[in-house]
């Protein structure tokens, strides 16, 4: 049952949800990191470091608590599962074998957030985004996924 917002007044037992549609939640990382790339004529082919931001947003319909997931849940994600091999890193030694771009290296993320993402509620990763300058970011989102790879 979902109540509009006037007819919550105190908990009663009743479920207080009120929104009964997909909702996206978003958290933010820093992380500092180095690596060169491959097939590149430019400074960037050298050995170089980046503080990368990186954005990851999840949807999916809400629990009891009237949460489509708790914003420590993908804390945990983050520093259980990408951390260790991001942060502070040399990327073309901990990450798999690619050119370590930002492009590669967002959809490496989507994935493994993908994979780690508890399956209820119809949880998802709807897009991550990665920033490796303040102005400039790759992103993959969930629509491009269509081969389903």
């Amino acid at each position: 049952m979902f109540l509009a917002p006037k007819e919550i007044k105190e908990p009663t037992g009743q479920c207080l949800v009120y929104c009964p549609r997909r909702v996206q939640v978003s958290k933010e990382f820093t992380f500092d990191a180095a690596h060169h790339l491959f097939n590149y004529e430019g400074k960037c082919k050298s050995l170089h470091g980046h503080t990368y931001r990186l954005q990851i947003a999840v949807s999916g319909f809400l629990d009891d608590r009237g949460m489509a997931i708790d914003f420590g849940d993908l804390k945990t994600i983050y520093k259980e599962h990408l951390e260790p091999r991001l942060d502070h890193r040399y990327l073309n030694e901990t990450l798999p074998y690619m050119n370590t771009t930002a492009e590669n290296m967002v959809y490496w993320i989507y994935q493994e957030v993908a994979f780690h993402l508890p399956k209820e509620r119809g949880l998802q990763v709807e897009s991550v985004r990665l920033y490796e300058t303040p102005f400039s970011y790759a992103e993959f989102r969930k629509e491009w996924d269509q081969d389903g790879i």
